[in-house]
């Protein structure tokens, strides 16, 4: 596994208490996201696929607020 070294990490603004996600950008437009519990371990998207996925959020397909 590589690890990306993000420069800055933000966390969700629906966390609440310890079940945390952070996303952070790293280099060449990639999206990285971990769990704030294990911070060794993270998904990584290309610029592309965040877009669509926030895209769908918006939309409402995951069923959000």
């Amino acid at each position: 596994m590589t690890q990306h070294v993000a420069a800055e990490y933000r966390i969700s603004s629906f966390c609440s208490g310890a079940d945390c996600i952070e996303v952070g950008m790293l280099q060449e437009g990639v999206v990285a996201v971990r769990d704030t519990k294990d911070r060794s371990r993270q998904l990584t998207f290309s610029a592309r696929e965040w877009a669509a996925f926030v895209a769908e959020i918006k939309r409402g397909a995951f069923g959000g607020r």
